[in-house]
């Protein structure tokens, strides 16, 4: 009848499916590269099908792709690249993946020019001088079974000249828009450039050459990034001489440091040509900043009203300005990587020129929480919670996540990875441990001979801090690191042997000093700052070495290898699977033939977090009880 009822209520929807390895890889779309001019911006993305970087392109007639199929976006100078990409007036030049070299392409073209042939070289640190129609850049090659590095321009006519040369390490060219000045970053061993380098800042002779020496920046023990010129012609550059990356100019004869909050304005400079500032038309600069791990965008001057910056993003990857407005590459907790593009009219509005896809209901995504936690000699320390997606009130299993670098950081990004483990009950840890950056160079450089006991320390305090929160299972706890991180990781089991369940390694470092004698020139020295001098310090090295320490380590660990890694080579996860194998200790260790250091290839990402999920599920007596 009309109106009837059985008085059953509906059936509620089924919960919706956690998101796949497969759709967490497919939702992991990396930008960089963003420029700018008067026509035009251009920003390179990462195609999660191929793993390939291709240049997008918008203009007032829309957006486009520009790449031509069969070549990719990146460099590989220093093994991390960075900034293979630069803006003319009627092209961009880019350094092509797969063979390192130099190309042309017009706009109005669809096919691409060769600028270099040097198969032995690679390139990358690019920079434009319209002047000049040449591209200036960082030269890498090998003579006398050493990695050498200069400074070099290449015509469009394909001309190489060099510009500077006898510096250990070079980054950042800039030249000032009336082609009359240059500026670069350049450091010697032992430095990494976020420990010591200088900025060198030079007049233009009328062909070009570098001429009279102008002031730079060289401040012993102290770190400089990132030069640029502003419309006016004057010099700035995030330098740590306060404390902090903060933004300092030269003008009137000397330089000063810009007004501003007290912190980090950029992060460490692993990748060649970071853009983490620029400055509008008028001079004014439009710079990131962070504090206790969460990005702020500060625009000084009206240009942009400060109402109208988003709130909802907490990382800034990269900041263009042009007479287009200001753009920038930001990320937040519910939002992944998106072109933001700020315009610059009286209404400030904000629009969105691309971004990488959402493949999660907004209600389901596991947003960080800033966990805040007194470490050993109650140094603070800090790290992002991600709890359970769904959650219920009883503490749930722990995967902690150590991050590379180790000088690096974690963001509170809406991550893909993440949200994976997240909606399979587990929370996640992500851990900015002491030498992380963001938190200014005194926490920064705290893990200066540290490594392998200050991390190790916050790994532990924070674990132990959740669980006195009832925000982690004691009985449910595993961790997983990558590179330096998997040092971290390696050294905690063998200093906590029971404490966690299982573990994953995935490219990570198991004998410092085998490493410090086979890594790549970048980071040759870099363990020395890390533990010390390998003779004076030979004690460290040995109680510091998870290899030397096997047979304390008891836990379960699961090792990912490239076997193309050029950074922390095979032989370092071979020794140590080799050895817990000898043990007894239970250990699985899966290669990529194809992977270098960090794995593009979007089935091996998607198997990584398959076989990780199912180790660890196979070590979880207590999840199995629970059905889990």
């Amino acid at each position: 009848m009309p109106g009837s009822s059985t008085g059953a209520d509906p059936a509620p929807p089924p919960p919706p499916s956690p998101l796949s390895a497969r759709q967490a890889v497919a939702a992991t779309v990396e930008f960089g590269e963003l420029h700018s001019n008067a026509q035009r911006v251009i920003w390179t993305r990462s195609d999660p099908r191929d793993g390939r970087f291709r240049v997008q392109e918008w203009t007032a007639a829309g957006r486009r792709t520009l790449t031509p199929e069969g070549f990719s976006v990146r460099s590989r100078v220093y093994e991390y690249g960075g900034s293979a990409l630069c803006l003319g007036q009627d092209g961009l030049a880019f350094v092509n993946e797969d063979d390192q070299q130099l190309y042309w392409q017009g706009f109005s073209e669809s096919r691409c020019h060769p600028l270099t042939d040097h198969p032995d070289r690679r390139y990358g640190g690019l920079a434009y001088d319209h002047h000049r129609d040449r591209i200036i850049a960082v030269e890498e090659w090998r003579e006398d079974q050493e990695t050498r590095h200069r400074l070099v321009t290449v015509g469009r006519d394909r001309t190489l000249r060099v510009l500077s040369e006898g510096a250990d390490f070079y980054a950042s060219p800039a030249i000032s828009d009336d082609g009359h000045q240059l500026a670069w970053v350049e450091w010697d061993r032992p430095h990494q450039p976020w420990t010591a380098s200088r900025l060198r800042h030079v007049k233009l002779t009328g062909d070009g050459q570098p001429g009279t020496a102008l002031p730079g920046l060289d401040k012993p023990e102290h770190s400089v990034q990132q030069p640029r010129f502003d419309r006016q012609g004057r010099l700035l550059c995030p330098f740590d001489g306060s404390g902090h990356w903060r933004p300092w100019r030269f003008e009137h004869g000397q330089w000063q440091c810009l007004p501003g909050m007290e912190a980090d304005h950029t992060s460490s400079p692993w990748l060649l040509g970071s853009r983490h500032y620029d400055t509008q038309p008028d001079g004014s600069p439009v710079t990131a900043w962070w504090r206790d791990g969460r990005g702020h965008l500060s625009v000084a001057g009206d240009a942009v009203p400060l109402a109208a910056m988003p709130a909802d993003y907490h990382h800034f990857l990269a900041i263009s300005a042009s007479p287009l407005g200001v753009f920038c590459l930001a990320a937040g907790p519910r939002r992944g990587t998106t072109l933001l593009h700020l315009h610059t009219e009286e209404d400030g509005d904000v629009s969105i020129l691309d971004a990488a896809p959402l493949p999660l209901e907004a209600a389901t995504v596991s947003e960080p929480q800033t966990l805040m936690f007194a470490s050993a000699d109650d140094t603070r320390c800090q790290g992002f919670y991600y709890p359970p997606s769904p959650g219920d009130s009883a503490p749930p299993p722990l995967l902690v996540t150590v991050h590379g670098g180790p000088t690096s950081a974690s963001f509170p990004l809406f991550n893909p990875a993440i949200q994976f483990w997240t909606q399979r009950g587990f929370a996640v840890l992500d851990l900015n441990y002491r030498g992380s950056v963001g938190f200014g160079r005194e926490y920064r450089q705290s893990l200066a001979g540290q490594w392998g006991v200050s991390d190790v320390d916050d790994v532990l305090y924070a674990v132990e801090a959740l669980i006195r929160e009832r925000r982690a299972d004691p009985r449910r706890l595993f961790l997983r690191g990558q590179s330096a991180g998997g040092f971290t990781v390696l050294n905690t089991l063998v200093r906590a042997p029971m404490t966690f369940r299982a573990a994953a390694s995935l490219y990570g470092v198991s004998d410092p000093l085998r490493l410090r004698r086979q890594t790549h020139k970048f980071e040759a020295d870099y363990i020395d700052w890390l533990i010390g001098d390998p003779e004076r310090d030979a004690g460290r090295y040995q109680a510091r070495s998870p290899l030397a320490n096997a047979a304390r380590l008891r836990t379960p660990t699961l090792f990912f290898q490239g076997l193309r890694d050029a950074v922390v080579l095979p032989e370092q996860t071979e020794a140590m699977v080799a050895a817990l194998h000898a043990n007894g200790v239970p250990v699985e260790c899966v290669r990529f033939a194809d992977e270098q250091h960090g794995f593009r290839s979007p089935r091996n990402r998607s198997l990584v977090l398959e076989r990780e999920l199912a180790f660890y599920r196979r070590h979880d007596p207590v999840g199995r009880e629970s059905g889990q």
